[in-house]
């Protein structure tokens, strides 16, 4: 468990070089200004057809681009991107990513067809809107309910003002269902006023994605977003998928339906076709289509862009070839019939031989990745040769739609290797090197030291090879994480080699890096658990968290059994500590177990939402022990709470 003493002194760290080496941006040095000239004749920017789709349906916007969380906060801001009015990309903005970063400031209220409408800009997603018989129907109310509630606010002062009946969760990220509450509310839905539908398996998915790692997750996500950097040229500019992230609070709706795996439902006569994409781009997501109104919605299954296989703020690898099949499914399903494509990101497709142009280069997209990073595989190539090499067939490289804003061709291709083989590479000398920090150290060392080391990366970085430099310097940096001169020019390198980079995750990573290497680790950010999901865990689950969060070391000799009662919801499970591993079994109960521990669910939900602690509810006569106390508060000590502040750049503590 990272002790008080080690957060506070990350935190002194932070203020200290925050203090002592904050530092403006560099500019971007030659070879940068030169490598994103080149992106200009690499690629078909006279191609301007995907600003006029953008655009299309265009009806309204907010005047000054804000939305403010209720307790005064800023939860989204459009007038922070006003310097991507420019036509020509600055030296510090790949002109690739400069072009999407346009296009996702589109934003608005916009009308696909008679009868539906889109929420696009307002969010990272979009907020799909459909008029029904008597009501509308939602899809993906966005992220937070205050982005979900202005969206819905601009569709009315422009449309009849109608009741939401329904909301549909296309899958089970948060930035597709969070801001639920901003459109319907516990009531309504408790009363049958509005259905929530979601395809299976959306609740286990959408509760346990960022629970078990969470904390790590939620610290790298950070990274892949950008999101402590400033809007600007030298800073934030999209994340490729969308704008940016809305700040402000999470919420949950349990879903009251679950849609037919590729069935149909009629919704407030809206008739809706079902395709299930099941362990694709999420563990459970579909597509739709919507025969009435001859519109094909491919959900995140699609987007103007290649998507992430594996995303790096951590996850599960996605199946590439699966992704693949699921397109070719509604390509042959539904592509002689849908007139206009949408999807939950990005810009619509507007006619049907486009919509089959687009669906077959998404789908030839990812299984060409798939296919030649498979075939590198078996010829023994390792997962930096297979990057390093993999390159688009002309004919997908020059589509705008298959470039790498949010996932890269280099990262994916990497994700397929570690899909089929794991992290091993085979070769015996990796099978137990020497952690990061001796490494390093050993490393350096054998290089002559730091001093000499840093003094030819210099000239490294003079030449423009940042990409040695960054490593070299990340070397130096966890042999020394107190060498300045090491941080200060591994965060050049890392500053250009985002100003280069395409893919506003990179970017974001990028930055993120060149920022705390300056600055230091800034305290943690607000986690993933929100209420609603945290209310939502299933009782298992809890266990399961208890359980990784651990501390080995205490627990190291100790055999603790406790049975655990919930008397409102009439579980009971029986947790076992034993070998520094707690299990537990659901509907058991041990005669011979050392404490017995009676609550309510609601009681734990308060403790989950650090409302109440575990000893002030015994005290309080929330929580009833029988046996040994001392065994359930023992049981407690052991479990560590993750701070969500560790370092990225630099060597974690121990």
């Amino acid at each position: 468990m990272r002790s008080r003493h080690l957060i506070t002194g990350a935190l002194a760290t932070a203020i200290s070089l925050a203090a002592n080496a904050a530092q403006t941006p560099n500019p971007a040095t030659a070879t940068t200004a030169s490598a994103n000239k080149a992106v200009l004749e690499q690629l078909p920017f006279a191609d301007q057809q995907a600003f006029d789709d953008a655009r299309r349906g265009f009806i309204a916007q907010l005047p000054d681009g804000k939305v403010t969380n209720p307790d005064g906060s800023v939860s989204w801001d459009m007038s922070q991107y006003a310097f991507l009015d420019q036509d020509t990309a600055p030296e510090t903005v790949n002109p690739s990513l400069w072009r999407q970063a346009q296009l996702n400031a589109i934003h608005g209220l916009f009308e696909v067809t008679e009868g539906m409408y889109q929420i696009r800009g307002m969010d990272l997603a979009n907020m799909t809107i459909i008029e029904g018989d008597t009501g509308l129907l939602i899809i993906d109310p966005l992220m937070s309910p205050s982005t979900a509630k202005a969206g819905l606010e601009l569709y009315y002062q422009n449309r009849p003002r109608k009741p939401v009946v329904a909301v549909l969760y296309t899958h089970n990220h948060v930035d597709h269902w969070g801001g639920v509450k901003g459109v319907a509310s516990n009531e309504d839905v408790a009363a049958g006023k509005t259905r929530i539908y979601a395809p299976a398996g959306f609740m286990e998915h959408a509760v346990s994605e960022n629970v078990i790692a969470g904390a790590a997750m939620s610290r790298r996500a950070v990274y892949q977003f950008g999101a402590m950097l400033p809007p600007g040229e030298r800073g934030h500019v999209d994340t490729g998928l969308g704008k940016a992230l809305s700040m402000g609070e999470r919420s949950l709706i349990a879903p009251t339906d679950t849609v037919p795996d590729d069935g149909e439902l009629t919704i407030d006569g809206i008739r809706v076709q079902f395709q299930m994409a099941h362990g694709t781009e999420a563990e459970s997501e579909m597509m739709m289509y919507f025969p009435d109104f001859k519109v094909l919605n491919t959900a995140e299954i699609t987007s103007q862009h290649m998507h992430n296989v594996y995303t790096i703020r951590g996850a599960a690898v996605r199946d590439a070839s699966a992704w693949a099949r699921y397109i070719d499914l509604v390509l042959a399903r539904f592509g002689d019939e849908a007139d206009i494509l949408v999807a939950q990101h990005h810009w619509p497709v507007w006619n049907q031989d486009d919509i089959k142009r687009f669906l077959s280069v998404q789908r030839d997209m990812y299984k060409y990745l798939h296919d030649q990073s498979v075939r590198m595989i078996n010829k023994g190539y390792l997962p930096g040769d297979i990057a390093e090499q993999i390159a688009l067939p002309q004919s997908l490289d020059q589509q705008w739609y298959a470039r790498g804003y949010y996932g890269t061709l280099r990262h994916n291709a990497k994700a397929i290797y570690q899909r089929y083989m794991g992290w091993y590479d085979a070769n015996p000398a990796n099978l137990n090197p020497l952690p990061p920090v001796q490494n390093a150290a050993k490393t350096i060392e054998y290089m002559g030291g730091a001093d000499k080391v840093i003094e030819q990366a210099r000239k490294d970085y003079e030449n423009g090879e940042y990409r040695w430099v960054a490593s070299v310097m990340n070397q130096v940096v966890y042999a020394d994480a107190s060498n300045q001169a090491a941080r200060e020019l591994g965060a050049d390198a890392l500053e250009q080699l985002g100003y280069q980079a395409e893919a506003g995750t990179w970017r974001g990573a990028y930055l993120m890096g060149a920022q705390e290497l300056r600055n230091g680790t800034l305290p943690p950010t607000v986690g993933s658990l929100s209420p609603d999901v945290l209310q939502a865990l299933d009782t298992g689950m809890f266990f399961d968290l208890m359980a990784v969060r651990l501390d080995a070391a205490k627990a190291e000799g100790k055999h603790l059994v406790i049975n655990w009662q919930l008397t409102d919801t009439e579980e009971n499970y029986r947790l076992n500590l034993e070998h520094a591993t707690l299990t537990y079994r659901a509907d058991v109960q041990d005669d011979n177990a050392q404490a017995t521990v009676s609550m309510t669910r609601s009681t734990l939900d308060q403790i989950l939402l650090k409302q109440t602690t575990f000893p002030d509810a015994v005290k309080a006569g929330q929580i009833k022990i029988s046996g040994e106390p001392n065994a359930f508060f023992g049981l407690l000590q052991m479990v560590e709470v993750p701070s969500g502040d560790f370092p990225i750049v630099t060597p974690v503590s121990n």
